[in-house]
């Protein structure tokens, strides 16, 4: 007699309490692997009535979009049909454990060649909000870039009220020129590189520049509704303030991490930040049209794009209007009121607004014992000029940023691959200083001397120790603001202020409650910028400067004159991360 077709009464019961559970979880709330494939290409792109052959991923400036779940995998197929190496950085990612996956180009890995592939393989582990990724090699960060949303685990609300709509909005530049060749030229002459010729909000310069009213970012919305706006700093070089005209935004997340909400008209995002905003609309049609305008905030001595890039929120119009062929091109069109470009206290002000969440839910874990501190000063200085070359810095010199005196020279072996194979005699030195080695009056009269040295140094940490940084600006070539970006880890900005940071004074009045949690902070110009960190995550991590004008002048994009840090789980015994 054969089987019976007919399923068991086992079968039935068990296939019944599946679907009464999908009916009520009709989607699981595991989390789950998320696959991207990006093919790392050149593509033509007109701007400013300016045509040019660019690398982009899969065709797109700005890059795809990436999505995922707290918890989620992402593994990320990155083929390169382009000449230059490449390599793709997460940016604000932990990496937990997956130090290979980080992207920074002969640190973490060897950039990918022509005709090569590679898999970026991570896990989100206790992130969400907005983060970015972006090219980490040379300037092709210039074009290769986009957002990463992180949205909450499900069934897991935001800490604040459910935004009827999410619009990622990544400020960036333009270049008439190929940014390779920009960099290339300041990299033999040792100046400093030309600038952009636009800013861009999601790669559109806007109404403001020439050859450019078709190419506007607008944003439409509907009256009454609470818009959540992704807000990246994409772009190479410049601190932004950002404002939509007759419109409060209210801050609730920084580099993917919630924080105390509070109102503002105007915010600051420096170069790698990124901000989450909830947008309020009028609750009426305002029958005008509003800009969203961005600038920037400077500080140092050098050149910048002194130039304003738009957008222009729309509301939808009524059905009414929408039936008497009334143009919204003939609306009024209103603009914002930016700070100064140089409002350093604006800037400083709205940097102590920000404050961690620091809930049951969302602790601010922060390090309350320090097992080592270091003061790392931070600084525009010079190398000699090369024999039978002319250099275009000061006095015949080469500009070089570093970092206690050090300008990092970027290895042709990726530290974590030597370190790995036991291979790291020649390619780094363990020593880098952890203190000035000769102090000086930092921001008051410059030295005489203001040669750098250079060399591939960094810091080793034992596994969990707790890390208290000063990064402290100097007067050397000028003081300015430097977006400082740390790998593989976040860290809580416990203290700011202007002048030399004092060790018997400053403390005391450090925010050890409810500071604000970040990847990337911007040193004063002028002043310092006191962080504290847990090292809890085994593998190489970078700490650079992402190039303000002073850094910008090095002519190479990341890493230049500041440290990588390695931490291991013994003193002893090696990790790979």
């Amino acid at each position: 007699m054969g089987a019976s077709l007919l399923p068991s009464p086992a079968f039935l019961a068990v296939l019944l309490f599946s679907l009464v559970t999908l009916s009520v979880n009709p989607e699981p709330a595991l989390a789950i692997t998320r696959h991207y494939k990006f093919d790392v290409m050149l593509q033509n792109v007109t701007r400013l009535c300016h045509t040019k052959s660019m690398v982009t991923v899969n065709g797109k400036f700005p890059g795809p979009r990436i999505v995922a779940r707290e918890g989620d995998r992402l593994v990320i197929k990155v083929v390169n049909h382009v000449q230059n190496n490449i390599s793709i950085h997460w940016h604000g990612i932990r990496q937990l454990r997956s130090g290979w996956a980080d992207g920074p180009a002969y640190v973490t890995q060897c950039p990918i060649q022509i005709g090569q592939s590679y898999v970026y393989n991570y896990t989100i582990v206790g992130q969400r909000g907005t983060l970015w990724w972006h090219a980490h090699i040379s300037w092709l960060r210039s074009t290769l870039y986009g957002p990463i949303i992180l949205l909450p685990k499900r069934g897991t609300p935001y800490p604040f009220a459910k935004p009827y709509k999410q619009v990622p909005i990544i400020f960036g530049e333009w270049f008439n020129a190929d940014p390779e060749a920009i960099v290339n030229q300041a990299m033999q002459t040792g100046g400093g590189p030309n600038v952009s010729d636009a800013y861009t909000i999601n790669g559109l310069p806007g109404p403001l520049y020439n050859c450019s009213a078709n190419d506007t970012f607008k944003l439409k919305v509907k009256p009454g509704k609470t818009y959540l706006l992704r807000m990246i700093n994409a772009a190479l070089n410049d601190e932004l303030f950002f404002s939509i005209a007759n419109h409060t935004v209210t801050v609730v997340d920084v580099d993917a991490v919630y924080v105390k909400p509070f109102d503002t008209e105007t915010l600051l995002i420096a170069p790698g930040q990124t901000t989450n905003v909830l947008l309020k609309t009028k609750p009426d049609y305002p029958n005008a049209r509003f800009f969203m305008s961005a600038r920037p905030y400077v500080t140092g001595q050098g050149t910048f794009d002194n130039s304003t890039v738009a957008g222009i929120l729309e509301y939808e119009a009524p059905h009414k209007i929408i039936q008497s062929n009334h143009s919204t091109e003939k609306l009024p069109l209103y603009k914002p009121n930016l700070p100064p470009l140089n409002d350093t206290s604006y800037a400083t002000n709205f940097s102590t607004k920000l404050r961690s969440l620091a809930s049951a839910d969302y602790p601010a874990n922060v390090p309350l014992k320090v097992d080592r501190q270091f003061l790392f000063t931070v600084s525009l200085g010079t190398n000699p000029c090369s024999k039978n070359q002319t250099c275009q810095g000061p006095n015949g010199t080469r500009f070089a940023a570093s970092v206690n005196n050090v300008s990092f020279i970027m290895p042709t072996t990726a530290l974590l691959q030597a370190h790995h194979f036991g291979q790291s005699k020649g390619v780094y030195s363990p020593y880098f200083p952890i203190t000035p080695l000769i102090p000086f009056n930092y921001t008051g009269t410059p030295p005489n001397n203001t040669m750098v040295g250079n060399g591939t140094k960094l810091v080793v940490l034992p596994f969990n120790t707790s890390v208290e940084l000063i990064m402290q600006d100097t007067s050397i070539l000028g003081a300015e603001s430097h977006p400082l970006h740390l790998h593989g880890f976040n860290f809580f900005v416990v203290g700011q202020g202007f002048g030399n940071f004092d060790p018997n004074k400053d403390p005391a009045n450090f925010n050890l409650a409810d500071p604000v949690e970040r990847n990337t902070v911007g040193v004063p110009s002028g002043g310092w910028v006191a962080i504290r960190f847990l090292a809890d995550n085994p593998g190489w991590c970078m700490v650079h400067a992402l190039p303000s004008r002073g850094a910008h002048k090095l002519g190479l994009e990341d890493g230049l004159g500041c440290p990588g840090w390695r931490t291991s789980q013994s003193e002893t015994a090696s990790s790979t991360g």
